[in-house]
């Protein structure tokens, strides 16, 4: 049975890969923010590691080159990094991050592959009116967590994924359409201002939205997405 580590595997993303894993047979190690201290030994004996840093991280490109250094002493050949849509967006200090994080990753020596998934369907309360601070006719690349997981499963336990970099969109949609077909309202509202990089953002998805392909995870997944 393949052990594989999931770095941030106690959140959403992390129990989502967790779960994919399990049901695919193999044995799934969720660490957190606890095993940061001796991460090499907690990794020791696994036979690839995903990454996941936590949402917002202040340093995210050290934080994946810890991650890289502790592989590479515990002997882990795989890795897979968990980035986002679109990472190089100058308007958007947390997915520059994530491109620097990137190439962190394409320069480990490891067997790597990066996974780009758009915005998570399930951020959306679709149970009652949607109110978001950016323009609710904006395209996005939705993606849903089981499809998720079931993907970051294929590229970890599958050959023929090294090196290979994937966008990762259930569907295209807007928000005001998911509201519609749910059968509740949309409207667009002013920023919280909760944090500078989330306003960064919501005031790029009001201009642009984040586009994402759907292609990718449907030939990942053999089969059309959930």
């Amino acid at each position: 049975m393949r052990r594989i580590a999931v770095l941030g595997g106690h959140g959403k993303t992390g129990r989502a890969v967790v779960a994919a894993l399990n049901d695919r047979g193999a044995r799934a190690v969720p660490l957190g923010r606890a095993d940061q201290a001796d991460l090499a030994g907690a990794l020791d004996g696994c036979d690839a590691v995903y990454v996941i840093a936590p949402n917002l991280h202040p340093d995210e490109p050290e934080h994946v080159a810890d991650a890289v250094v502790a592989a590479q002493i515990a002997g882990v050949p795989r890795l897979v990094y968990h980035s986002v849509a679109s990472p190089y967006v100058p308007a958007m200090p947390h997915h520059l991050g994530k491109a620097e994080s990137e190439d962190v990753v394409r320069r480990s020596g490891l067997a790597w592959t990066i996974l780009q998934p758009g915005a998570y369907l399930q951020n959306l309360d679709l149970t009652a009116p949607v109110r978001v601070p950016y323009d609710v006719h904006a395209a996005f690349g939705f993606l849903d967590l089981a499809d998720l997981g079931a993907a970051a499963a294929t590229v970890l336990l599958d050959d023929g994924h090294v090196g290979a970099t994937y966008e990762l969109a259930t569907r295209v949609a807007t928000v005001a359409g998911l509201a519609a077909e749910a059968g509740v309202t949309a409207e667009r509202v002013d920023d919280p201002g909760t944090h500078p990089w989330l306003s960064a953002m919501f005031a790029y998805y009001d201009r642009h939205g984040l586009p994402v392909g759907t292609l990718p995870l449907r030939s990942l997944l053999g089969r059309n997405p959930a």
